[in-house]
């Protein structure tokens, strides 16, 4: 999760320059400063590039550099930014070069991305350094034939900006939405298509923005006004969060979280506002026993502990028996001890039919709600990926109601914005079951999403990441 403050701190739009820090002390004094952040988010933009995840790609850079904490800093945003803004680094790339982006050498595409996104969206990081520091990269790591090319790039862009030029948005909405904010073009139809322009271009914007960082209080171990106390003497002001009863926001630049008040003790875990509000739509019970499928990395299985009182089970079922440990590590550190574990398939859990009282589906999905967390999920996913995730969703469905016991109940929950692995999923599901039931949300939930049953929330509209959620009710017979 990268850091940063939902309404302070976000990252650039993708007209004019972020407030990105220079990390070394006189970038100015010569192209040697500085070089090793600017080098390790040149490694992830390669790493990516050849199929690596960003966040995991940073991470193993990260631990390779040994970078002080303001180059790690700066690093994550170099690398976060080029990712989300390829697009447009690549149209000025286009724009300024003798040879077509997609043309260049991978190597040196990248490196000019570092480059490139520094001047358009880094206010802070002289003009001189960004380039400098590009030069001196491509003269220091092969590329030293092409540090010309470099610097011709780079200075053809200054020139250009200094003119007052920027790109030029196509005629066609569709096009024109994905250049202005670095998003594929089948998306951007889509978007078009469920939104009008205005708030499309809002959704769109919302995926370029760092976002913030909200805790989820233990209340099995202090309430909020015991941890923002505890947080106030460490010299954070968190805010409490109104959709999410036990939800906490940390300001932007908090640093490590792991040197936070009530870390180490367990009191807390990271979990965005819209996911804190799913696992309490199960409503579930001391005592009963709950089965949470795909339940990796566990915030809602733990979650769900909390609202037991730690009484009763939690069985969470992943495929991946590594991300189930993540589960056994967060409930550790968290003092939950109703939590079980099991590695499996969702699909298919015979031995488990009619057991559970009830029933969390957090079905795998295409995160189009978490884009803005996830920098490299818009390249990422493809327009042909939906029908087999929604084909997947539809399984994982049909077998979570065969666990449900009569009169118990199944929540499922996505954490996108598409309507077909949401709505028309949950559409689906009750005309083949029609004696199952959608439960009314919440009031105040009603009111959040403008509907009586389903919770979707949409981050342009409700500033947080995009979720659905719905919950069913099996009948007694």
């Amino acid at each position: 999760m990268e850091p940063g403050s939902r309404r302070d701190c976000r990252g650039p739009l993708a007209s004019g320059r972020s407030r990105l820090n220079e990390s070394a002390g006189a970038e100015t004094d010569g192209a040697a400063s500085g070089l090793a952040p600017r080098f390790s988010a040149w490694q992830v933009l390669q790493a990516v590039a050849k199929g690596a995840y960003a966040d995991v790609a940073l991470e193993r850079e990260l631990r390779r550099a040994n970078l002080s904490a303001r180059d790690r800093s700066m690093a994550t945003a170099l690398a976060y930014g080029c990712v989300r803004q390829r697009r447009r680094l690549d149209a000025w790339l286009d724009r300024c070069g003798r040879i077509p982006a997609e043309r260049q050498p991978a190597p040196l595409r990248w490196l000019l991305h570092v480059g490139l996104y520094q001047l358009l969206h880094a206010e802070r990081i002289p003009v001189a350094a960004a380039v400098n520091t590009t030069v001196e990269l491509a003269k220091v790591h092969g590329l030293a034939r092409l540090a010309p090319v470099a610097n011709a790039v780079l200075r053809n862009l200054l020139r250009r900006r200094q003119a007052g030029e920027d790109l030029q948005e196509p005629s066609d909405p569709v096009e024109a939405l994905g250049l202005r904010h670095s998003l594929p073009t089948w998306l951007c139809r889509d978007l078009l298509c469920w939104l009008c322009r205005e708030e499309a271009d809002a959704f769109a914007s919302h995926c370029n923005r760092t976002p913030g960082i909200d805790l989820r209080v233990n209340r099995l171990k202090t309430n909020l006004a015991q941890l923002r106390q505890a947080l106030a003497a460490a010299g954070i002001c968190a805010t409490e969060i109104p959709m999410a009863v036990a939800g906490l926001q940390l300001p932007c630049g908090v640093g490590s979280l792991q040197v936070l008040p009530g870390y180490s003790e367990g009191a807390w875990c990271v979990q965005d506002r819209a996911a804190q509000l799913v696992a309490p739509l199960l409503d579930p019970q001391p005592g009963e026993r709950v089965v949470d499928l795909c339940a990796a990395p566990g915030g809602k299985s733990t979650h769900l502990a909390e609202l037991m009182g730690d009484r009763g089970e939690v069985l969470a079922i992943d495929r991946s028996a590594a991300r189930l440990r993540r589960v056994r590590e967060n409930a550790v550190r968290l003092g939950l001890g109703s939590i079980v574990l099991r590695v499996g398939d969702a699909t298919l859990l015979p031995d488990l039919h009619g057991s559970a009282d009830r029933v969390l589906l957090d079905a795998p999905c295409s995160g189009l709600g978490t884009l803005a967390r996830h920098a490299d999920g818009r390249w990422r996913l493809r327009e042909a990926d939906i029908p087999g995730l929604v084909a997947l969703q539809e399984r994982l469905l049909e077998e979570a109601a065969q666990l449900v016991k009569p009169g118990g109940r199944l929540v499922y929950a996505t954490c996108t914005v598409h309507p077909a692995e949401n709505g028309e999923q949950v559409l689906r599901f009750l005309a083949h079951h029609s004696h199952w039931r959608a439960l009314a949300l919440p009031r105040a939930l009603a009111w959040l999403s403008g509907h009586a049953t389903q919770l979707q929330l949409w981050p342009q509209r409700h500033d947080c990441d995009g979720f659905f959620a719905v919950a069913l009710q099996k009948p007694l017979d």
